[in-house]
Formats: structure tokens, sequence, C-alpha cells
């Protein structure tokens, strides 16, 4: 489900569950792979990214959760949020290698990185609850009003509008847009470049940039 390499000082977490849609397996493995790059010593930085090229992620496993999980109630969202504000705070440089659909949390997700690169090509950023009628909760809002400006959240929010990954670049959702066999090389060079950034330092300055955003995930409040 995860295949987590550390190549030199960065690690790549490929995610390979198909849409890498989140339900209780996809996220306690994904959890063990941040305990893992958490826990390693000297330089270090992270880059994820979707083991299929057509998706990165595509958010919340709404199957699971009416069907074998729903028997978690909301506490399984609220673990959701709690694991995107801790990336959003992680401790190392993150870097989201965005080569396909990232909808929904998936999108959320890679919004909790540092940094993104999108393949130019093909694939779309979508916060689609508009059409779902599924109001984002207060944790979820937090990491898209962190990292976007106030005129693209509401046009993702609201309007519920695929882009494409250069009009993502144009409007600041991606760091960059680039061919596809590049996304990989170029997400890796952006993360080993700051690698060997002070951890302690890094870790406070993200803190304090995202600090209001982080105390409301780590509550996981739904509403």
């Amino acid at each position: 489900m995860i295949d987590l390499q550390r190549h030199g000082a960065v690690f790549v977490l490929t995610m390979n569950a198909g849409e890498n849609r989140f339900n209780r397996p996809f996220l306690e493995a994904m959890s063990g792979a941040l305990d893992e790059v958490e826990g390693a010593s000297g330089p270090a930085a992270l880059v994820t990214v979707g083991g299929e090229a057509k998706f990165y992620s595509n958010g919340l496993d709404l199957n699971w959760i009416t069907g074998a999980g729903q028997g978690e109630g909301g506490r399984f969202i609220s673990d959701v949020i709690r694991f995107l504000g801790r990336m959003l705070a992680f401790p190392v440089p993150t870097v989201a290698a965005v080569n396909g659909h990232a909808f929904a949390a998936g999108l959320m997700l890679a919004l909790a990185h540092d940094f993104r690169v999108m393949r130019a090509d093909r694939g779309f950023l979508c916060l689609p609850e508009v059409d779902i009628n599924i109001p984002l909760s207060p944790g979820m809002l937090a990491v898209i009003q962190a990292k976007l400006d106030i005129a693209t959240c509401r046009d993702l929010i609201l309007t519920g509008v695929r882009i494409g990954g250069a009009e993502a670049a144009v409007r600041r959702v991606v760091d960059e847009a680039a061919p596809a066999e590049e996304v990989v090389s170029r997400a890796v060079a952006r993360a080993e470049s700051l690698a060997t950034k002070d951890r302690a330092t890094y870790t406070a300055l993200k803190r304090g940039m995202y600090a209001a955003a982080i105390e409301c995930m780590q509550r996981g409040e739904l509403g």
C-alpha cells in the first residue's frame, strides 16, 4: 500500500493504493511511514507521489466510510484531519509530487506539504464538496486557507472547479508545473535542497507560520 524508499537525505513515499483514498488501513500505513521519516537521524526531507500515473489521491474513501468503516462514526474523519495537521507541521521539509488527480482530502494532503510540483499535461485539482453536498470541517478549511489566497479559496470551494497543472501554477496552488517525466525528479531536487536545514529551526518556523491552522487541525473538530 505504501512504499518508502530513502535516496540519500530524501525519503520518497509512494502511495500504491490505486486512487489512494483515505480509509483506516491507508491512514495507518501513511502514519507509519511518517513515523519512520520523523525518527530518522541526520538530514532528511520527504517527497510523496502516487504510484499510478493517473492519481495522486482522490480523497476520502466514501465507500469504506459508509461500509466497513461506518462503525467509526466521525472518529475516522477527525483522525484524517489530525493526520493532515501532522503533515502541515511535519518536522522535515515536504514536497508533494502531484502526478495525477488530487481531489478533496487528496488536494488537502498536497496543500499540507511545504511545496508542490504538479504534472502539466494531465490531472486535475478539485474541491468537489459543493457538488457532493459535504460541508468542509473547520480543520479542512484551515489547511486550505493556510495555503491559498482568498480568491482561489472562493473559486475552488464555492464552484467545485477543476484546474490543471498550468493554471494551478499561475494561481500558486502548486509551485511549478512540469512534464510528467520530470515531476518526481524536480520534487526530489527541491526536497534535497532543503534537507540540510536545521530541523528544530525549520519546524519552529513552520509551526509559527501555520499556528492557527495547526491548532485547529490537531483538535480534529468536525463542525
